[in-house]
Formats: structure tokens, C-alpha cells, sequence
């Protein structure tokens, strides 16, 4: 299982796509980081990625970004086919 970490704010309506389908999908392995509350988050986004852009899904470190690409990650690795 990689180590998944979501990157997000919630007034971001890209964001809330993303979390919406972790909701709706019960994924529960995705440790969500609110930037916007948590500095070190930012900073740790902005080291890893180059940017503060959300959502950000870091996948073992790797950044992925764009709410479809992340959502079609999701699906292609976590969901059950």
C-alpha cells in the first residue's frame, strides 16, 4: 500500500471533488492535510512539489496534481474492480 497524503482547502470546489469521492468511496488510507490550517503542510507540499497548488495527492512522496487525474488514481489503485 503506498503512503497517500491529500493536500487540499476546503473552499477549493476542485478539492472538494476529490474529497467528495473519498468520501462517497469510503477510502479511508488518505491522510488529509488542510494547507490552509496546517503550515507545515504547505510547506511540505511546496518542498515536495514546487507550488501550493491543491488538490495534491502526494503518492510516497511523488505529487500528482488535477482533481481527474487524482480521482482516476484513486479509482485505478484503490477502488475494487
Amino acid at each position: 500500500m503506498s503512503d497517500l497524503s491529500l493536500y487540499y482547502f476546503p473552499s477549493c470546489p476542485y478539492c472538494r471533488r476529490v474529497l467528495d469521492f473519498i468520501e462517497e468511496n469510503e477510502l479511508e488510507n488518505i491522510e488529509l492535510k488542510n494547507i490552509r490550517k496546517d503550515k507545515a503542510a504547505k510547506d511540505k507540499l511546496i518542498e515536495v512539489g514546487g507550488k501550493s497548488q491543491v488538490p495534491c495527492l502526494l503518492i510516497d512522496d511523488e505529487p500528482l496534481y488535477e482533481s481527474n487525474d487524482i480521482i482516476n488514481w484513486l479509482q485505478n489503485n484503490l477502488l475494487e474492480n
